[in-house]
């Protein structure tokens, strides 16, 4: 149980809001690279932090980021044309560039000095891992941008879905770290099966316990947390543990637990208090990572079938998320296909932004209550003048990655060498990132 007030500060993210200061110190994905693939394509709305910006590349390929309303008469610039270097306003024809300058002012004389003097703020970006990042706080604050671990290097495959929800980001991350409900209500997708790790196929997951109560332990780190779900495994339980072992990076990301062939993990970027950008990755080695299409296939997530244009599902608490009752009878758990869709059901249905004084926690939630405890502390330690958490000296270091593993029970989780995913790096070889900017 939290209270209200600190229920509040956890939560909440514009305007003052300490969280939202935070997370302003970190980039940030903005929208996804597909989307503004276009030079002179259409220009995009991306709601961040409780911001408005427009989003667009220029003629030259260049990537703009700039407060929504255009700084004449305040209208969007999500309608502009995108044309010849600049954003071009409908209204009076004013233009401009991606460094926030305007360079034309089709209303005004040619000879009028006005222009050279206006600009709107414009917000620096990164492309990688197949998203646009933002940096929103003060220019002197920018840290260097530093490739996601679920990014680490340009050779990786990176496959996303992405789903705009209409709930708060932290109870859609609770639900990411949150292990023992993955033996309820993905039980028809996450199959216990007789194999000798956590596999992948075209239309499961397959994991090697029944053990639906999980032991949890968890371990405080300067990044955020990590922690196992420890289980009974099929096999040689006597001697053997199942570990998933997850991985919190503060403020709003999360590796999950592999399967045989890829990586997996989620970033939960608030919109503002009571919507989220969820965006659930595969990544890893080329040959084995599915693509796009074929990921969002698998999780019900594709633009069309399930989402509209603009990444925000068809399926609601409205029409009961498509929910089969007849599967249900059947022997399907939910009765909602897809993982992503199971999760969301819940999600939403705390309301857009979850009241954690009424709830009753269990000891299985042990993950949940250190996220909700590291997150406060760091707002707390923020506020005293440190180093931001997950950031610089406090930045997740390359060797720590999810894992899922039959373990000895003579070995403890927090030093088993675990790596990701990825054919052609030898065991616990660190990969290297090769960003530059």
């Amino acid at each position: 149980m939290l209270t209200r007030e600190k229920n509040e500060r956890l939560c909440r993210v514009e305007g003052d809001a300490p969280m939202g200061a935070l997370m302003r110190r970190f980039w940030v994905p903005l929208c996804l690279i597909e989307e503004v693939s276009e030079p002179d394509g259409p220009p995009v709305h991306a709601r961040v932090l409780g911001q408005d910006l427009v989003v667009f590349r220029d003629s030259e390929g260049r990537i703009g980021a700039l407060d929504e309303k255009c700084p004449h008469r305040r209208v969007s610039l999500v309608y502009g044309r995108n044309e010849e270097g600049g954003l071009r306003c409908l209204y009076h024809g004013w233009k401009i560039d991606v460094t926030g300058q305007v360079v034309d002012m089709a209303s005004e004389p040619q000879t009028s000095p006005i222009a050279s003097k206006i600009r709107t703020r414009a917000y620096p970006t990164r492309e990688w891992g197949g998203m646009v990042w933002v940096f929103l706080g003060k220019e002197e604050d920018a840290p260097e941008f530093v490739p996601p671990p679920w990014a680490p290097v340009k050779e990786a495959k990176v496959s996303i879905a992405k789903i705009l929800l209409p709930c708060n980001w932290a109870q859609i991350l609770e639900g990411a770290i949150d292990s023992a409900h993955s033996s309820s209500l993905h039980s028809s997708d996450f199959v216990p099966a007789k194999v000798k790790g956590a596999e992948a196929t075209d239309k499961n997951w397959l994991r090697p316990s029944t053990d639906k109560s999980p032991r949890m332990q968890v371990e405080r780190t300067p990044y955020g947390f990590r922690y196992a779900a420890i289980r009974t495994p099929i096999f040689d339980a006597e001697t053997h543990d199942y570990i998933r072992s997850t991985v919190f990076v503060a403020p709003f990301t999360v590796l999950v637990p592999p399967n045989n062939l890829y990586n997996v993990a989620n970033v939960n970027v608030p919109m503002d208090d009571t919507n989220t950008a969820f965006y659930f990755l595969a990544w890893g080695h080329p040959n084995k990572t599915p693509d796009t299409e074929t990921w969002r296939k698998f999780l019900r997530a594709q633009i069309g079938p399930d989402l509209d244009e603009r990444y925000r599902p068809y399926r609601n608490h409205e029409n009961r998320f498509w929910q089969d009752r007849q599967a249900m009878k059947a022997g399907n758990f939910t009765g909602i296909t897809g993982f992503p869709n199971q999760d969301i059901a819940m999600w939403v249905t705390m309301g857009p932004l979850a009241d954690r004084s009424e709830e009753r926690l269990g000891t299985s939630d042990l993950a949940i209550v250190e996220f909700r405890r590291r997150m406060l502390s760091a707002l707390d330690e923020f506020a005293a003048g440190a180093e931001p958490v997950g950031l610089g000296s406090n930045a997740i270091p390359k060797d720590v990655c999810s894992f899922q593993a039959i373990v000895p029970k003579s070995i403890d989780w927090r030093q088993f060498k675990a790596s990701y995913v990825w054919d052609d790096v030898p065991a616990n070889k660190q990969l290297e990132s090769n960003y530059q900017v």
